[in-house]
């Protein structure tokens, strides 16, 4: 089933209503609250992430035993919910039956693959530990107890890491080389004197509330667990890295090399797509896409009346310098300037927008290197934390002017920050689906609302229209490249060269893209494909309501 039931009741119910409210069960009720307290209760960075503090003073457990554990409690749950009679559900119930039962069985499912074994990559894992601090509120002595417990038992959970990626060598599941190689610098920059150390952040400035007394005590111990327990378990995991993991890293980049990869990969298609299609099938669509925005690609080319070919005028927007900011401070206002013309405008499209305001941060140093253009962090679940659009200031020489519309309207309004606010705020709902997501809907919802950019009053000039294509390229260049690598074993420079041949992203950025889909197989194709799908229901139920179709009460309907 698909996982937004209320998309296909346009379809076929040819109106603009949802789907019915109808009394919940409680059975159900209770299954998914037991089910979310596990889940919580077994990764307390999710609970601290969404203000839930009853974890936080928590790492993750990383044992096998645990794991072990976590996996017996996923069948358990998924045994139940199949037991249930669904024949007299209906409404959000059946919905919610559904979608339940799906997510525990591709959980399922997915542990005999054992990836768990490989718990970091280039773009974040336990050598970027300090940043969940961005996420967790310091408004109280016991916030400040609860993150020095977290540091005193740093070691712990370094030493479960280190246990996993042994286990992981001794297996043939470890990640490619070629991304492996930027993590030495990752983890250097956590090897600095106790006083620089980002873990320390949060005692950086005394709070009104904390008496003095009290705040010397947890800074002293705050310095020296930092200086016992997280400098050296970060000595430990350098050595273990450049000694033990990198070497062992496999040659091959797509996920076809580890055990069972190809078996792995064609199920992470069906998952990320939430469809049946076959990588070969999603290579094709994409093929069949990079065409057909090739074509409107030219269009604007000789708009323009650029003399030169396809491939010149893309080696023109990445060289000429009327297209790049000269410093990081203009172009983080930009970004600024951007989302502030958004907003005003999104009543235009939308009867319903988040009750949550989101901000815009620079990413962090320490990962803007190695990472991608932008990403989106939801709020906290009590609304003690804004959403935040994180945008890469990283060599501002290498992000286009042209990118930054459609870029906004992706991560933040009304991409990511709309659709998953609103879906937090949807307090019928239960939390597994509250605060979880398909990735084809998530992600395309955001894709497709790049293409409403020119009625929020963007796109005006033909390189902002060209940016907004440049964009769904990059998309359709995804579903090429993911089923290239991981399937027809295409090499990274076959990919990197690919992408540039067919987007004006510039080449630190293509680079990067590839190191993405490298080590997250499959995930890249949830864009283009939930797109697709967006665009296929909105063109049906305007065909079918005519002048009846109303393009707010649709999105409405979508993101319900």
């Amino acid at each position: 089933m698909h996982p937004r039931h209320a998309l296909a009741a346009i379809a076929l119910t040819l109106t603009a209503l949802c789907l019915p409210h109808a009394s919940a069960s409680p059975a159900l009720e209770d299954l998914f609250e037991r089910a979310w307290e596990a889940d919580l209760k077994q990764n307390p960075l999710l609970a601290s992430n969404l203000g839930d503090l009853r974890y936080n003073d928590q790492w993750p457990n990383l044992s096998l035993a645990a794991i072990d554990a976590s996996h017996a409690s996923d069948k358990a749950f998924l045994a139940e919910i199949k037991a249930m009679d669904a024949s007299k559900l209906e409404g959000q119930d059946r919905v919610n039956y559904d979608l339940f039962q799906r997510e525990y069985a591709e959980r399922v499912a997915n542990h005999r693959f054992r990836t768990f074994l490989i718990p970091l990559n280039q773009r974040g894992g336990i050598q970027t530990a300090n940043q969940i601090v961005d996420r967790l509120r310091f408004d109280s002595e016991q916030s400040y107890e609860d993150w020095l417990v977290r540091l005193q038992n740093f070691d712990t959970y370094m030493d479960q890491t280190i246990a996993l990626m042994r286990q992981g060598v001794r297996e043939g599941l470890v990640h490619p080389k070629v991304i492996m190689e930027r993590l030495p610098a990752q983890i250097g920059r956590q090897l600095v004197d106790v006083a620089d150390s980002p873990f320390l952040t949060p005692f950086e400035t005394q709070p009104e509330f904390m008496p003095d007394r009290a705040w010397a005590k947890l800074t002293k111990a705050a310095h020296k667990a930092v200086s016992d327990e997280v400098l050296p378990a970060y000595r430990e995991f350098y050595r273990f890295f450049e000694e033990e993991y990198l070497p062992a890293c496999r040659e091959s980049v797509g996920v076809w090399g580890i055990p069972d990869g190809r078996e792995y990969y064609a199920e992470r298609v069906k998952q990320f797509t939430t469809t049946d299609l076959t990588p070969d099938e999603v290579h094709e669509i994409g093929l069949k896409e990079v065409a057909r925005i090739r074509s409107e690609m030219m269009k604007i080319i000789e708009q323009v009346e650029f003399e030169g070919d396809f491939k010149a005028f893309l080696n023109f927007l990445r060289t000429d310098d009327q297209f790049y900011f000269d410093n990081a401070d203009d172009l983080y206002t930009e970004y600024l300037a951007v989302s502030k013309r958004i907003d005003p405008e999104l009543v235009k499209l939308f009867n319903n927008l988040p009750r949550m305001p989101y901000g815009v941060k620079p990413i962090p140093d320490a990962i803007a290197p190695d990472t991608t253009t932008a990403y989106y962090s939801r709020p906290a679940a009590d609304g003690s934390r804004a959403g935040y659009y994180y945008v890469n200031l990283y060599r501002p020489e290498v992000r286009p002017k042209y990118e930054i519309e459609v870029l906004t309207v992706h991560e933040a309004m009304p991409g990511h920050h709309l659709q998953i606010a609103l879906s937090q705020e949807l307090g019928e709902l239960p939390p597994f689906r509250r605060y979880g997501g398909y990735t084809a809907f998530v992600e395309g919802w955001a894709l497709y609302s790049e293409s409403l950019g020119a009625d929020l009053g963007l796109y005006k000039d033909p390189y902002s229209r060209f940016g907004q294509l440049t964009y769904e390229m990059w998309r359709a260049v995804r579903l090429v490249v993911d089923t290239g690598m991981h399937h027809k074993e295409w090499n990274r420079q076959q990919a990197i060269d690919f992408f540039r041949d067919n987007a004006a992203k510039t080449e630190h950025d293509i680079v990067n893209e590839i190191d993405r889909y490298i080590a997250w197989p499959g995930q890249a194709l949830a864009y283009k494909i939930g797109e697709l799908r967006i665009k296929e229901l909105r063109a049906r139920a305007e065909k079918a309501l005519g002048d009846n179709f109303d393009i707010r009460a649709f999105h409405d309907v979508v993101l319900r």
